[in-house]
Parts: C-alpha cells; structure tokens; sequence
C-alpha cells in the first residue's frame, strides 16, 4: 500500500496520513524543502536531517536536465546517490519552469521548445522525453510533465490548456509505465489537475484523473496570480472528486496560513520556496507572526531569534546579531533564517498532523491562524 489513511478531522477534511516510499516514510500532512539543483538553497544535509527534519525534498528537473546533467545522474545511481540524500525525493516535471520562460519558449502539441536560460542552447520537451529525464533523476515520486496556466487566463485558453495537458499525460503514463525503472527501487507518477480557476474545468480534470487510478494526484496551477480564496475553492472542487485513499499535493504553496487552509481541504503535501527566498530576503516566519529582520527594532534586540523555535539557529543566534548579518551581506545570515523559516514549516505540518490526530484541527487552526499572520 502506498498510502495509508490514519485519521480525519472530524470538523474538517484534514488528514493524517503515511505515504510509504522504498526511500522511507513519510508522515502527512508534510511540507518538502525545495531543492532545485540538488540541494537546498544554503542548506547542509545533517541540517536537513536533524534541525529541520525533512522527511523528503523536491528536485526540479528542468534545471537538474541542464546542470548536472542526465548523464552524470544516471552515471552515479541517481539524484539520491548524488547528493547523498537517503530518504525520499519527488521531482515536478520541469512544466512550470519551461511555460515561465514566455518568450524563450514554443509550445507545440508535440511538446515545447524553448532555450535555455544559462547558455542560449534550443532544448524540446515532450512527454516521452520528460518521462526519461525524471526516470534517469530517479525521484520516488515523479510529476507528469503539464502546462502550467497563468491563474487570469482566459476560459477558452483554459479549457484548451487543460485538453493539452490530458493528452500528454496520457503518453506519459503511456511511456512511464513501459518504461523500466533504471535504479533499484519503484518510482511512482502523479498526475496533475490543472482548470485554472474556472470550477467546471478542475471538476472536469479531477474526475478524468481519478479514473486513472494512480498513486497520488497533483493539483497545480494554483497560487499564480489568482486571490486566495479562488485557490481554496478550487482546492474544494478538487478534493470533493479525488480518490480519498490517494495522497493530494498542491504544488507550490505557499505562506503558512495557506498551508493551513489547504491541509483543512483535504491537502496532503506541500512544497514553495518561501522559506528559503523569504528568509534570505530577511523575512522569517513564526508562531507569533511574520518578521522582518532588516527593520531597525531589532538593532539592539538581544534575545533569541525565535525563543519558540525548534532548530539551534533560534537559541543559538540573538536577533541583533541576525539582523547585522543580513545589512552585512553576510551568507550566514541567510542560512540562519533560511534553516529557522525551514525548521518552522516543518515543525507547522507536524503540530497539525498532531491535532488531526487529536480531533481538535478545526478549531486549533481557526486559533492560530490569527497570529501567525501579524507582522511583528
């Protein structure tokens, strides 16, 4: 069994949940670090493991395709062996990445053909090829490759995108499952919902996915450019058509009150680089509200950077000091708050799985929600 469904919320649809992987398990509701390029911007691996407690991380394949390159990946046994990371990893298709480039990128039904952002070099994507790439990375969990739909399209644009993206996914399912695994362990697909904001087309997307009968279901094309409250009526569309005994991953969201409100819908994984790009802009995120540590107030504040906090920067650092490092431009600010912004999203899944467990999520969340959007 791939997942296995612990507890509801019995006010909500909040779950608690185990996804199994041959990497190890991973408890849900959980949050996965976003390491990009094979690592976690600023961050070592013992930090990962014992400060921040990641269960699993995220590779992106896009820019993993074009440095270090499938071939050296494949060479070594994989992304994992790579950067030395033993437990989990999922890697998205690389979607996102191609469809931002705008005007360095031609979309076909064939597949899309773009140019590189580092050298200038034509690159084409397709659905066969996507699938080999995120084989040859050898993540535990891979996206199907998809267009990503700008959240202010327009309804035809839309429904033509979402029409794309099912015709792909069926000749990556196609490819990865005649495809053998090159590494000694199972990779699983997810497919992804996409619909942009219009109900009818989530519904519509939801309900062709779960006929599939996969592992686990992605819901992108959130949280890019539409209001909140679009994204969570979207997120309820979805969850009201989804296997229930299949893990939900709502990709690239998002602030902590976000993660909340998504885990209350019936959410499962998470993944942003809010903790880290927040963090070396100077903004750390806590359980008394959000900190800017460039402001002048903490200048001559000598006391822990977060006396709540779970990792050692918090205690280890004061914010006066902290925030020195940040007008000094030195790289060890931006790793202290990078590691503490992590430690917390890791820390806000595992207290929400505890009161999932506990019955009580509801009204826990509707408690700290409050405070965890004051700017302090």
């Amino acid at each position: 069994m791939f997942f296995h469904l612990e507890h509801t919320d019995p006010l909500s649809h909040a779950r608690a949940g185990v996804i199994h992987t041959d990497h190890g398990d991973i408890q849900t509701p959980i949050f996965m670090p976003v390491g990009t390029v094979g690592t976690v911007k600023g961050v070592h691996r013992r930090e990962l493991e014992d400060e921040i407690h990641a269960q699993i991380i995220l590779g992106n394949t896009y820019h993993l395709y074009l440095r270090p390159g499938t071939s050296v990946l494949r060479e070594v046994g994989g992304l994992h062996r790579f950067e030395g990371w033993t437990r989990p990893i999922l890697t998205d298709s690389g979607g996102y990445q191609v469809f931002s480039l705008s005007g360095l990128r031609k979309m076909t039904e064939e597949g899309v053909r773009f140019s590189s952002h580092i050298d200038g070099r034509h690159l084409f994507f397709t659905p066969e090829s996507v699938m080999q790439i995120e084989r040859e990375i050898g993540a535990d969990i891979v996206m199907a490759f998809d267009e990503c739909t700008p959240g202010t399209a327009e309804y035809q644009y839309a429904k033509q995108s979402m029409e794309r993206t099912h015709r792909w996914l069926d000749r990556c399912i196609k490819t990865f499952d005649e495809s053998p695994a090159l590494y000694d362990y199972k990779q699983h697909l997810f497919p992804i919902v996409q619909g942009c904001v219009y109900k009818d087309l989530r519904s519509e997307a939801a309900k062709r996915l779960r006929d599939l009968d996969r592992d686990g279901y992605a819901i992108g094309g959130l949280a890019v450019g539409e209001p909140e409250e679009t994204m969570y009526e979207m997120i309820e569309v979805v969850g009201d058509i989804l296997p229930h005994d299949k893990p939900r991953y709502l990709m690239g969201v998002g602030t902590p009150w976000n993660i909340l409100n998504a885990i209350e819908r019936g959410v499962d994984m998470f993944d942003c680089v809010m903790p880290t790009r927040n963090g070396r802009n100077g903004q750390i995120f806590t359980w008394r509200g959000v900190m800017n540590m460039r402001n002048k107030k903490w200048e001559t504040d000598f006391s822990e950077l977060d006396p709540q906090g779970t990792s050692y920067v918090d205690h280890q650092y004061s914010r006066a000091y902290t925030r020195h490092l940040i007008h000094a431009g030195e790289m060890l600010g931006l790793q202290i708050l990078s590691i503490h912004n992590l430690a917390f999203y890791l820390e806000l899944v595992c207290v929400a799985r505890e009161h999932i467990k506990a019955g009580d999520f509801k009204q826990w969340k509707d408690a700290v929600l409050p405070e965890l959007k004051q700017r302090l």
